[in-house]
C-alpha cells in the first residue's frame, strides 16, 4: 500500500513539475524572442522554482494511502514512469496555461484599459 502511494505521489509531483517547467521554459524563450526582453528575470524563475518545487511536494507527497490502492493490479517493472495519460495532461494544461499567459503578456494591457473604461462608465 505505501510503496503504491510512494509511487502515484511520484508520478503526481512530475507531472506538475514538467508542465510548469515546460511552460517557463516556452514563456521565457518566447517572450524573449517576440518582445527582445524576456517576461520573466532570473530571480523571478529562480522564485517560481522555488516555490513551485516546495509547494508541489509538499502538497504531493503528504497524501496518506488508502486501501483503495490495494484493489489495482501492480505496475509493470518496464511500466515508463510517465505514461501517455500523464503526456497528455502536462500538454493540455501547458497549452492552456500558456494561452493565459501571452493572452495577459500581448494583450493584458489593452484588457486591462477596457475593463477600466467599461468600469467607469458602470459608475463602479
Amino acid at each position: 500500500m505505501w510503496g503504491r502511494n510512494v509511487y502515484d505521489s511520484i508520478s503526481k509531483f512530475l507531472q506538475f513539475q514538467l508542465t510548469v517547467n515546460i511552460v517557463a521554459v516556452i514563456v521565457a524563450f518566447t517572450g524573449a524572442c517576440i518582445t527582445q526582453d524576456s517576461p520573466l528575470k532570473a530571480v523571478q524563475m529562480l522564485w517560481v522554482n522555488l516555490i513551485m518545487d516546495t509547494f508541489a511536494s509538499l502538497a504531493l507527497a503528504t497524501e496518506p494511502p488508502s486501501e483503495s490502492l490495494l484493489l489495482r493490479k501492480p505496475y509493470g517493472r518496464n511500466k515508463p514512469l510517465i505514461s501517455r495519460t500523464m503526456m497528455k495532461n502536462i500538454l493540455g494544461h501547458a497549452v492552456y496555461q500558456l494561452t493565459l499567459i501571452f493572452t495577459l503578456l500581448f494583450v493584458g494591457e489593452e484588457l486591462a484599459q477596457t475593463w477600466g473604461s467599461a468600469h467607469k462608465q458602470l459608475g463602479c
